[in-house]
C-alpha cells in the first residue's frame, strides 16, 4: 500500500525499524516538538505566572505551588526538545538516504522509483524531493526552506542547551544570558520550517478516485487505457507548527513589553551599603512598588549591561519605606555594579552619583506562603538566607504592632554557612532582633540555630579560648554557633513531638541536595497529627 505523503510499501511484518519507516520517525517527534515548543515559553513569563499565583493562592495551596517550580519545568520541556529534535534529524537523514537510493536504482519495476517520477513533466505534484540521480542531498539540504530553517532550528538549540549547564552558568553568566536569546531565531526557524512543503501527501480529491490499497501492487497500469489505477497526485502538506507556538509567543510578548515598560519607570538608589564579605546592599524607592516577604526583583543597570537582568531576594520587609536588596560579589555584572555604586571608593557618594537602575517585579515565591502556618522551619544556606530576611523582619513588625491576624506562632530558623566571613552581614540582622525580642520578653517566638560547616585548625582554637564568653565569637549573638551539619532527623522529631496536630511549613532555599534532605524528612516524619509541608525557592 502506498503510504500518504511517503515512498514506503506497507508489508505483512514490520521490523522495528527500517530506512523505509524514517518518515512517520521523524514526524511523531515533530508533533512532539510542536507540543513542547508552545509549553517551553510559557514558564519564564514571570507577570503571567505572578497573576496566576495570586489567582488561585486561594482556591488551592498546592497549585500555587506548583507554579513555583516554573524553572525545573521549563528544563525539563527544554530536554524533551532536544531528544525530539535529534530523533527528527536522524531520521531525515534515513529518509534522505531513502529518497536518493530511489532515484538512483532506475528501475521501472520498483514503486519508490515511479513514485519519484512522478512530477517529472510540470514538477506540480512530485512526491520525491530529490528529482535526479545527480542531485546531492547536501545541496538539496542547504538550498531548501526546510534544510536552511532546520540547520538554523539545531545549531541555535545546541548553544543554547550547551551554554545552559551549571558550570557556564554559575562561572559565565554572560554567555549563558546572551546565548539563551538565541531562542528567537530558533522560534523564527521553526515557523518557517514548514513553509516549504518538502513533506508531501496524497490528495484528499485524489483519494476518492486513487485506491492505494487496490493500486500499490499495480503501478506499473497507473495511467494506462482501461486501468482503474490514475497516477497518483501529490502535494505539500500545509505549515502546522506556527498555529501551536503563536498564542505562547504573543503572550511572551506582551510579557517583555510589560518589561519595557517597567524598566522606564524611575528607581531611586536611596542608601548603598557596603556589608563585610563583599556584600552589597542597595535600598531603593518606585513609585507605586508594593512587595510581599520572600519576593524577588529583576535588576538591570543600563551602564553596565544594558541586556542583562538579573534576579535578587528583596530583603526588605513590606512595613518599610523602602526595598533592598543584598548582591554578593561574585562575578563581572556583579562587580560592575560595586564599582558604579562606589563601593571601591572610601569617601561616601552623593545621591545624584548613583548609577541609573532598572526594576522588573517583584515576583512571587514559595515563601509568601510562610505566614499561612502556625509553626515555620526556615533553613538558608550561605547567601540563601536572604529571603528569610524579609521574613524575619515581618514578623517582628507584625509582633511589635500587635497585629492579631498573624497566623505564625513559632519559627525554627536554621543558617548553614561553610566560612565565618559570610556570616558577617546577616549577623546585624539578628543582633537587633535578639535585642528587641530580649526587651520585650518574647524571646521563645524565634529559635534560631546557626552552623559553621567548614573551618581551620587556627579559627578552631580561637573559637575553644572564646566559647565561655557570653556572645559566640563568630556571630556576637547569645544563641552559640554549631560545628557541622544538623541532624535533620532528631530536629524533625523534636519538632514534631512540641508541636502535635499542627502543619509545619518547611522553607528553604538553599542547594538542591540540602533540598532533597529536607523534603525527605518532611515525607518520613509527617504523621497524622503532624504534617511537614516543603517549599523551596526555585527562581
Amino acid at each position: 500500500m502506498v503510504l500518504k505523503g511517503s515512498l514506503m510499501i506497507r508489508k505483512p511484518l514490520l521490523t522495528f525499524w527500517n530506512p523505509q519507516h524514517a518518515l512517520p520517525w521523524a514526524r511523531a517527534p515533530a508533533a512532539c516538538l510542536n507540543f513542547n515548543c508552545m509549553l517551553i515559553l510559557l514558564p519564564v513569563c514571570r507577570n503571567l505566572l505572578s497573576f496566576l499565583r495570586g489567582s488561585i493562592q486561594c482556591c488551592s495551596r498546592t497549585a500555587a505551588r506548583q507554579l513555583d517550580r516554573n524553572l525545573t519545568f521549563h528544563k525539563l520541556v527544554a530536554y524533551m526538545i532536544a531528544f525530539h529534535t535529534a530523533v527528527h534529524i536522524v531520521a531525515h537523514l534515513f529518509n534522505f538516504e531513502y529518497f536518493m537510493d530511489a532515484q538512483l536504482d532506475r528501475n521501472s519495476s520498483l514503486l519508490t522509483f515511479v513514485l519519484s517520477e512522478i512530477g517529472n513533466g510540470d514538477n506540480a505534484s512530485f512526491l520525491n524531493p530529490i528529482r535526479t540521480n545527480e542531485t546531492n542531498p547536501t545541496i538539496v539540504m542547504f538550498t531548501t526552506i526546510a534544510g536552511l530553517t532546520g540547520v538554523a532550528i539545531t545549531l541555535a538549540l545546541i548553544l543554547i542547551i550547551t551554554s545552559s549547564m551549571e558550570v557556564i552558568r554559575r562561572s559565565y553568566f554572560e554567555v549563558f544570558w546572551y546565548t539563551h536569546h538565541l531562542f528567537v531565531i530558533f522560534f523564527i526557524a521553526l515557523v518557517f520550517h514548514g513553509f516549504g512543503r518538502i513533506v508531501r501527501g496524497q490528495t484528499n480529491k485524489d483519494l476518492l478516485v486513487h485506491n492505494s490499497t487496490l493500486c500499490a501492487d499495480r503501478f506499473e497500469e497507473w495511467g494506462q487505457p482501461g486501468s482503474n489505477c490514475t497516477v497518483p497526485v501529490f502535494a505539500g502538506n500545509p505549515p502546522m507548527t506556527w498555529k501551536w507556538v503563536v498564542a505562547p509567543m504573543f503572550l511572551y510578548l506582551c510579557e517583555r513589553l510589560v518589561r519595557f515598560y517597567r524598566s522606564h519607570q524611575k528607581v531611586v538608589i536611596t542608601k548603598v551599603v557596603m556589608h563585610p564579605s563583599k556584600t552589597l546592599e542597595l535600598q531603593m524607592k518606585r513609585k507605586g512598588f508594593h512587595m510581599e516577604v520572600g519576593q524577588y526583583v529583576f535588576i538591570q543597570c543600563p551602564s553596565v549591561s544594558r541586556l542583562e537582568w538579573h534576579p535578587f531576594t528583596l530583603t526588605s520587609a513590606p512595613e518599610e519605606d523602602y526595598f533592598s536588596a543584598h548582591i554578593r560579589i561574585v562575578g563581572d555584572w556583579t562587580q560592575a555594579l560595586y564599582e558604579a555604586c562606589g563601593g571601591d571608593r572610601n569617601e561616601p557618594q552623593e545621591a545624584w552619583q548613583m548609577p541609573k537602575v532598572a526594576i522588573d517585579g517583584p515576583f512571587g515565591t514559595a515563601s509568601e506562603d510562610v505566614f499561612r502556618y502556625e509553626v515555620v522551619m526556615l533553613v538558608g544556606a550561605g547567601i540563601g538566607v536572604t529571603p528569610f530576611a524579609s521574613i524575619l523582619k515581618s514578623v517582628w513588625y507584625k509582633r511589635i504592632q500587635n497585629n492579631q491576624e498573624v497566623f505564625t506562632k513559632k519559627i525554627y530558623f536554621y543558617w548553614l554557612c561553610p566560612e565565618t566571613q559570610a556570616f558577617e552581614w546577616f549577623a546585624d540582622l539578628l543582633q537587633s532582633l535578639e535585642g528587641q525580642m530580649a526587651e520585650r520578653e518574647v524571646t521563645d517566638f524565634l529559635s534560631y540555630n546557626i552552623y559553621l560547616t567548614r573551618w581551620k585548625e587556627a579559627e578552631a582554637a580561637h573559637f575553644r579560648v572564646h566559647h565561655e564568653a557570653e556572645n559566640d565569637p563568630i556571630t556576637g549573638l547569645k544563641q552559640k554557633t554549631l560545628y557541622g551539619k544538623p541532624n535533620w532527623d532528631n530536629e524533625f522529631t523534636n519538632i514534631a513531638s512540641k508541636h502535635p496536630g499542627t502543619k509545619v511549613g518547611v522553607f528553604l532555599c538553599g542547594p538542591p541536595q540540602l533540598g532533597k534532605s529536607l523534603e525527605k524528612q518532611c515525607l518520613s516524619h509527617s504523621e497524622d497529627d503532624v504534617k511537614f509541608i516543603f517549599n523551596k525557592e526555585n527562581f
